[in-house]
């Protein structure tokens, strides 16, 4: 998911590894690239209904049929060789197919679109190097041959199946008030772990040594939400000192810092959400609640510590010296206290009885991910070149929808009613989906429009994927008139918020430009709880954009001087990136454009395995007796 961003292989091949890259270059290879499609496939249907071979893995339907059938057969088939998946999968076959070609006309911001993007993925592949860097190359080494640990993504490594992992807010920690906190401290994602999806909350201990900060707290959290909404097992990697005392006022006090993540161990233990602990490394202070409420909790010998108070503190207060080992060692939390389940000689035995454990929870797992499924027509790569660098350059909406669906097919739901909004049904990656997407001004009619799809969905059990780009600027009723039309408009928009709020589905919101004022709510923003939240590197986030500021008059009419000004758009013109919005954790994610559809698939595969939670709620936590 982490690689250079170039516009494809073969625009780097022609320009060699020393060229600059030219962007009406990349523009032109595009259009000779869909010409050339053109007329080696012919010219592409707009709704296919003709005869075909059934799309299907099921082998009692190779053998018997082997054959081409009418689509209006498959109804008809046998009960004994159909299932409702099967009939879904191919009846999404004879959606309309997209026009996702790219026109002379949209050279200029295509090519504007696409150095825009390469600027903000330029910046993207920085943050993940430093991410990846932790603490430092001293931390490190101190982490390693001094305590003799782990790094935390080898112990990912060893804990998670081979499998690509999802990471959540990566970026969280990095240009806050008290420093830069890379990862927050901690990384947190989903992952599988024997075929079941979990969340992991692990602590990076070569960072401040493993230090809590209120953005460390503020992620973990929010790991936990997303475990709660999808209904996955929560495994903790525990090596923390506990947290940074000088900032306790932002980490302890309220009802979402600190203790909020004992509670909600608690309360998902108590609807059958499983957690697990592994102690490996130090859990000093609150974070020894962490293991010990946890339903199963391993713990590695000689480098695993659980106790409120260290030995320094026990020396000041009693004048005793006693070792970390004898303190709050392994060997005395699995035979005196009782507060581990499992001791593990080493790391690896520890991460091995995890996946033993998860082994054990008796999860009816879906079946294996869906592979037979169509790829998009056109590549992934022109998003780039789609990604808008301002309102003002967005092409239409289509042309993403375009490279993102199976197959490029996209069956639209009021195709002429509300046109600055765009809704209707595809499969990603095999997963039927209603889509909204802004195309233009959410509208009166545009909104009324989204509340009939998203109630549709809803009854239908149909996930929804939102793509939000809303205008920066707010509207201006100059007249009696258009003040009746912005009335009637927040109206409208109101009726799409409460039908988004109250969807019971699961919910999935890409930024792909804008995220501006009171139309991002309607439009499933942050506030509405979507299940995941991702943003494209190039995404703005705020009330207004920053060269609409001025429009804003001061309570007494007067527009604030020239120079309060300038310093007020600079500061929301920093503040509006969509790397301020990951390192406060506003989001999941950044990711970059070319990976959407891959995140969106990785997100319904995380989804899909709620349905088929096998536990059932139970009344009260699993208790330490």
């Amino acid at each position: 998911m982490y690689r250079e961003l170039i516009a494809s292989k073969w625009v780097a091949g022609r320009l060699g590894s020393g060229a600059r890259l030219n962007s009406s270059f990349v523009f032109q290879e595009y259009q000779h690239k869909q010409h050339k499609a053109c007329i080696s496939k012919g010219k592409q249907p707009i709704c296919v209904h003709a005869l075909r071979t059934l799309w299907t893995d099921h082998t009692c339907l190779t053998k018997q049929l082997g054959r081409t059938i009418p689509w209006k057969n498959v109804l008809c088939l046998p009960r004994c060789l159909t299932c409702n998946s099967l009939v879904r999968t191919y009846l999404t076959k004879s959606y309309p197919v997209l026009n996702g070609n790219l026109q002379p006309i949209h050279q200029h911001v295509f090519e504007s679109n696409l150095l825009n993007s390469m600027f903000y993925s330029k910046r993207y592949l920085e943050l993940m190097e430093q991410v990846i860097k932790g603490g430092g190359e001293k931390a490190i080494l101190r982490h390693t041959q001094r305590n003799k640990k782990m790094l935390v993504r080898e112990r990912l490594q060893l804990l998670l199946d081979e499998e690509e992992i999802l990471e959540l807010s990566p970026f969280a920690g990095f240009g806050m008030p008290y420093g830069d906190i890379p990862a927050a401290g901690c990384l947190t994602g989903i992952g599988k772990i024997n075929g079941v999806w979990c969340v992991f909350i692990a602590n990076d201990a070569t960072i401040k040594g493993g230090t809590a900060y209120p953005i460390t707290v503020k992620k973990q959290l929010r790991a936990q939400n997303i475990a709660i909404q999808n209904r996955l097992p929560c495994i903790y990697l525990v090596d923390s000192g506990g947290a940074f005392l000088p900032l306790q006022a932002d980490i302890f006090p309220d009802k979402n810092h600190g203790g909020r993540v004992f509670y909600n161990e608690a309360m998902m233990s108590a609807v059958g959400i499983p957690q697990v602990a592994v102690v490996c490394g130090s859990c000093t202070a609150g974070g020894a609640y962490i293991p010990t409420m946890a339903e199963e909790t391993v713990m590695v010998d000689s480098i695993g510590t659980i106790f409120l108070a260290g030995p320094p503190l026990v020396k000041a207060a009693t004048g005793e010296d006693v070792s970390p080992e004898e303190l709050g060692g392994a060997t005395l939390h699995a035979k005196v206290s009782g507060c581990i389940d499992h001791f593990a000689a080493t790391e690896e035995e520890a991460y091995e009885c995890v996946r033993n454990i998860i082994a054990t929870l008796n999860f009816d797992l879906p079946p294996h991910k869906t592979t037979d499924f169509e790829e998009p027509l056109y590549t992934a790569e022109e998003l780039n070149g789609l990604a808008p660098k301002n309102y003002a350059h967005t092409l239409s909406i289509k042309l993403v929808l375009s490279r993102l669906t199976d197959g490029s097919r996209f069956l639209e739901f009021k195709a002429l009613y509300g046109t600055t909004l765009v809704t209707g049904f595809a499969q990603i990656k095999g997963h039927l989906v209603g889509i909204v997407a802004n195309n233009g001004e959410l509208t009166h009619n545009a909104s009324l429009k989204g509340s009939h799809f998203v109630q549709l969905c809803d009854q239908r059990g149909i996930p929804v994927i939102f793509l939000q780009n809303t205008r920066p600027n707010v509207t201006k009723a100059g007249t009696l008139s258009k003040a009746e039309d912005v009335t009637n408009q927040l109206k409208a928009q109101g009726s799409m918020m409460a039908a988004v709020a109250c969807a019971t589905v699961p919910k999935i919101t890409i930024i792909i430009g804008g995220c501006y004022g009171g139309e991002s709510f309607p439009m499933c923003g942050r506030s509405f709880d979507p299940n995941f939240l991702f943003l494209w590197p190039n995404a703005k986030i705020g009330l207004v954009g920053p060269n609409y500021y001025s429009e804003i008059q001061e309570p007494d009419g007067q527009i604030q001087d020239e120079a309060q000004l300038k310093i007020m758009k600079e500061r929301l013109e920093n503040e509006s990136s969509a790397f301020h919005s990951s390192s406060r954790v506003w989001d999941d994610g950044v990711i970059l454009p070319q990976d959407t559809r891959m995140v969106i698939g990785q997100c319904l595969n995380i989804i899909k395995q709620k349905h088929r939670f096998h536990s059932q709620p139970e009344r009260r936590a699993v208790l330490r007796m």
